[in-house]
């Protein structure tokens, strides 16, 4: 069980990016309190812009559609397109890692994201549009994977505190997007190219710290060139696991791919269920707000329970049991208790932090934690592409919500039965 102490910041050695770093000299406590307020710095303001590219699209989607004169079904195509790019791009990032180091692929991360809000917004075609949104979504994708790797090679007694913080600020980042581009893209004189812009700047100042670090890190690889034969004789890597033979990755994987899915759907249907309800649109859209704005503090608490915790089946079952709750409230009586049941929801939607908490204890090493992170993340989004349609198609032709409502709840329990598995107190290197 990990310790939630305050050790001063090392990396880890067993999760080298590469067999070239060889231990250096150990740094003043000076450069050890600046190196690490930088990592954090980083962390936080990476998470914030995970999201930003996708809720606030989604804000002003009708705008975009009427602008690009966008079909229905592009609209539709492009909704599922975030966790198609990162189903796919999210594989490529150990090989990236393990060549040029998990620091410096979360820069051009960055970087990526940035120009891809910034050209997006001044795009006259679809095409054109798609495949900036795809650059943002690369650069996502990546960090994405390699969020979990930087906390475990930097933080490796604090693993729940940084988790939980990324997960805080990634909630923040995701809800702030959500509810602000309207009014902002509204103060700027309704333009919606300016109001998807203004993202590409927040995107820009997350470059900073990631840029400094890779100074930082290109000059220590600068001072230890002189000691080629020391690092001829280190003692070469352990092998890295063949992920495809742990139970416990595909445990997780297929876990964190169902958590995925609902949140999907709830963010995508849940406005529209309270309104065919009778709810208005305006206390709709706030009870979304609700189920958002639970992860903000739950994303911090949950991570720092889970690592005091040799076993995390506990909190995945009183996770799943809210989000049973909450769907069962939606089937019986959506409007009476409109407000518990997004209050609910928001609780279950937390699985996503302990998720990424676990593929930090799931595994022991780098490579480990990069091809767990990788695995698990690739493997989730890919899951979670149909769930939103299939429920789209269900509420048509059914022409109520009593059976997309049943096929959400029915998600639910593999969702508990593999977090549990998933949960186990054990890694993926003793199962490889």
């Amino acid at each position: 069980m990990l310790d939630e102490t305050t050790t001063p910041l090392t990396p880890r050695e067993d999760i080298a990016p590469a067999p070239a770093d060889s231990p250096a000299p150990s740094p003043s406590p000076r450069t050890t309190v600046w190196l690490t307020r930088l990592l954090v710095v980083g962390l936080v303001l990476a998470a914030v812009n995970l999201r930003p590219a996708i809720t606030s699209l989604g804000a002003l989607l009708e705008d975009v559609r009427a602008g690009l004169h966008m079909s229905g079904s592009v609209a539709g195509v492009l909704t599922s397109v975030p966790a198609l790019c990162f189903a796919v791009f999210g594989v490529t990032a150990p090989r990236l890692a393990r060549r040029f180091g998990p620091g410096a692929v979360v820069c051009v991360g960055m970087v990526a994201i940035t120009a891809g809000l910034l050209i997006r917004p001044f795009t006259n075609g679809t095409a054109a549009f798609l495949a900036a949104s795809a650059l943002a979504l690369m650069g996502i994708a990546v960090s994405n994977v390699l969020m979990p790797v930087i906390v475990k090679r930097y933080f490796p007694d604090r693993v729940g505190t940084m988790t939980g913080l990324y997960s805080m600020s990634l909630s923040a980042g995701t809800a702030v997007a959500a509810a602000a581009t309207v009014p902002m893209t509204a103060a700027l004189g309704g333009s919606w190219r300016l109001g998807l812009g203004l993202w590409a700047v927040v995107a820009a100042v997350a470059v900073l710290p990631w840029a400094a670090l890779l100074v930082r890190d290109r000059r220590s690889a600068a001072t230890r060139a002189g000691g080629e034969e020391e690092r001829k004789q280190a003692p070469a890597p352990a092998p890295a696991p063949r992920i495809a033979r742990s139970r416990t990755a595909w445990a997780l994987g297929t876990f964190f791919g169902l958590q995925a899915t609902g949140a999907y759907i709830t963010m995508g249907w849940m406005p529209q269920i309270f309104r065919d309800a009778g709810v208005p649109a305006g206390t709709a859209g706030l009870l979304l707000a609700v189920t958002m704005v639970m992860g903000v503090p739950l994303a911090f608490v949950i991570p720092r329970l889970a690592t005091r915790m040799r076993n995390q089946g506990p909190i995945v079952i009183a996770l799943g049991a809210c989000g049973l709750t909450g769907y069962a409230g939606l089937f019986l009586a959506p409007a009476a208790g409109a407000w518990l049941w997004a209050l609910l929801l928001g609780i279950s939607n937390c699985a996503f932090p302990l998720a990424l908490t676990m593929i930090g204890m799931r595994a022991r090493t780098g490579p480990g934690v990069v091809r767990l992170s990788a695995f698990a993340q690739s493997t989730g989004y890919l899951i979670s592409i149909p769930g939103p349609l299939l429920v789209g198609v269900l509420y048509q032709h059914s022409g109520g919500w009593k059976l997309p409502i049943t096929l959400m709840a029915g998600l639910m329990v593999p969702q508990i039965v593999l977090g549990v598995v998933a949960g186990r107190d054990r890694t993926i290197e003793d199962e490889c």
